[in-house]
């Protein structure tokens, strides 16, 4: 085989966030996860997505762990391989759009401490919620000569996803500066002939490097990754398989042994691979065994090709049917979910706007009149304050739900005014790093509870001194 011919497909691995986020709620704590770092390195991986998504919330609040210290250590750990995180646009890790300057900082200090690859969304893909995070890593590659800015697209279906949509915006994504592109296809929807036209279609608008990432919910994820490496792909997203398939990512092992002997020959060892799948088997067992990891995540959820539905939207709807004692109304939720996603501009179903469609597609059956009760973040996206939908907003419905409220047209960001010293300001008596302010900054309350246990632990507080009225934590 000459050279020629050779396209070694390049891997992320997702074992250290997106596998332990899709499977046990990122519950997996920095030690598990230090003493196999100097395997994973070894691999050859174009990647090891570490940190953002959801691990930032999940190890402040639930392990009593500081992230920017996970990343550090990550770090020490993984000499050759760069590190890559997942980042929500302007709304960085958390729940609300932030500041321009308290996206730069973050930025800068995720680099700083470690971070390569940043990978940024929005929930909309409207570029504009991009550009500040992507202009914050261009300047700090500038700088220090560190950091990519991927710009991801959420993948969804509908009317206004036509393969000039995908043309277009991969067109505007260069433009913006970013170094690469990744689909993201969080729910499990991109089926393998439609990768492949997605990806061909792609290539002939973009020079940028095109990266994929499924999740294997509805059972087609392995095919799609063959597809879409025959159409040139240039990256995919697996993780280690003990934590894989389900909600989670195709397995690394299959997917090497799928491209084997082929111009896409990864070159990666299957036993160092097998290694690392046998050091992670055991945390596997315990995590079923403590219910951490439910079996119901495991198998494929047909579901969500029938219904264009992300799996955790379902199980959300579910539960707020059974609260209301109304679970024989199911099918008629699921039917409405499309016409209220309609009403709202046909967004991507993604965290927060999968949530936001759902719950206003159940209150609009129980109610028996649609609309008669909106949330208040379904009023938040009607009047443009996530930013800009790919259809126009349904009228009637704005008439309805916000009579005569003014409508926010520009970046949702122009209008917050810088709040990184009104931040530094409040939380300054925990402040031990200058990282401190960001986390404080993403989850207040739980960071603050954070710095009082981290607190509690450095002084050796005993039990008697323990102030309970302001929940400070005894040693």
């Amino acid at each position: 085989m000459s050279d020629i011919e050779k396209k070694p497909i390049k891997i992320t691995e997702t074992i250290l966030r997106d596998a332990h986020q899709s499977l046990i709620a990122t519950r997996m704590p920095t030690e598990k996860m230090l003493p196999i770092l100097d395997k994973l390195d070894k691999v050859g991986y174009h990647s090891l997505e570490c940190w953002g998504g959801a691990t930032f919330d999940a190890s402040l609040r639930f392990l009593k762990e500081d992230p920017w210290e996970r990343l550090r250590k990550i770090r020490d750990g993984v000499k050759n391989t760069k590190l890559q995180m997942l980042f929500r646009g302007q709304n960085i890790l958390g729940y609300r759009p932030y500041a321009d300057d308290v996206v730069e900082y973050f930025v800068q200090k995720s680099i700083a401490n470690g971070i390569d690859i940043i990978r940024i969304f929005d929930c909309l893909n409207d570029l504009r919620n991009l550009q500040a995070a992507v202009d914050a890593t261009i300047k700090e590659k500038k700088q220090s000569g560190k950091g990519h800015a991927q710009v991801a697209l959420s993948y969804t279906l509908g009317d206004a996803y036509t393969l000039d949509y995908w043309m277009d915006t991969a067109k505007k994504i260069e433009e913006m500066g970013a170094d690469s592109i990744c689909i993201k296809d969080m729910a499990g929807l991109l089926v393998p002939y439609k990768a492949q036209e997605l990806i061909t279609a792609m290539k002939k608008s973009t020079k940028l490097p095109i990266q994929l990432h499924t999740h294997y919910t509805s059972g087609v994820a392995s095919m799609t990754y063959l597809k879409a490496v025959e159409a040139g792909v240039d990256v995919i997203d697996t993780a280690i398989s003990p934590f894989a398939l389900g909600t989670s990512q195709p397995a690394t092992e299959v997917m090497v042994e799928t491209f084997k002997g082929t111009p896409y020959d990864t070159g990666f060892d299957q036993n160092l691979l097998a290694e690392i799948a046998d050091y992670f088997r055991p945390y596997r067992e315990e995590c079923i065994e403590s219910g951490l990891l439910s079996t119901k995540v495991l198998g494929v959820n047909i579901k969500t090709l029938l219904y264009q539905v992300p799996g955790g939207m379902l199980s959300n709807m579910v539960s707020q049917l059974k609260e209301q004692n109304a679970e024989d109304k199911y099918e008629e939720v699921l039917k409405e979910i499309p016409r209220v996603r309609k009403d709202l501009g046909e967004p991507p179903l993604v965290t927060p706007s999968s949530q936001i469609v759902g719950t206003q597609a159940v209150f609009n059956v129980l109610m028996g009149e649609r609309y008669k009760m909106a949330t208040k973040e379904t009023k938040a996206v009607l009047r443009g304050e996530y930013g800009q939908t790919v259809k126009p907003m349904s009228e009637e419905v704005i008439n309805k739900v916000i009579p005569g409220e003014k409508r926010i047209t520009c970046r949702p960001a122009d209008l917050i005014p810088n709040e990184l010293h009104t931040l530094e300001d409040e939380m300054k008596q925990y402040k031990q790093q200058d990282e401190d302010v960001l986390s404080y900054a993403l989850f207040p309350q739980v960071a603050t509870d954070f710095f009082k246990y981290r607190e509690a632990q450095q002084t050796k507080v005993d039990v008697t001194a323990a102030d309970t009225a302001n929940g400070a934590y005894p040693v």
